[in-house]
């Protein structure tokens, strides 16, 4: 029973540390702020989520030439599209068209989620409420 004792007595010290509350405040922050994550390795070695690609490693010189082959490929197909009767002042209408329309959907679908909320609903069952499609 003796032997015993003294083991007890060592856990109960481990339990409660002699060091100053500043350093235990500092131990129970560290404690919580330790993210729960899936990963294994929590305090790992922080890596960049910039990647060094191989695009990197080519000179400034074949870069230029890269850009200027983009650009000749890009002026060629604007060639073909004015050929085949396409304006860039129509292309630039239609763009605009499209950001008005999108707008406005945002709009809607946001009333909808409204709607929905206030009576409690979804908002799939609204939309056959309103006569609408889902593709919409």
């Amino acid at each position: 029973m003796n032997s015993e004792q003294p083991a007890e007595t060592h856990r109960g010290e481990d339990k409660c540390s002699v060091s100053p509350p500043e350093e235990n405040d500092v131990k129970r922050a560290a404690i919580r702020r330790t993210p729960f994550s899936k990963f294994k390795r929590v305090h790992s070695n922080f890596k960049s989520p910039i990647q060094v690609t191989e695009r990197a490693k080519v000179s400034p010189a074949e870069e230029v030439a890269e850009l200027e082959t983009r650009r000749d490929q890009l002026d060629t197909e604007i060639a073909q599209l004015e050929a085949e009767g396409y304006k860039v002042e129509e292309l630039e209408h239609h763009i605009d068209k499209l950001h008005e329309y999108n707008d406005i959907k945002d709009i809607g679908q946001s009333l909808l989620g409204r709607i929905a909320a206030l009576r409690g609903t979804t908002t799939r069952d609204l939309y056959s409420h309103f006569g609408l499609e889902l593709d919409d």
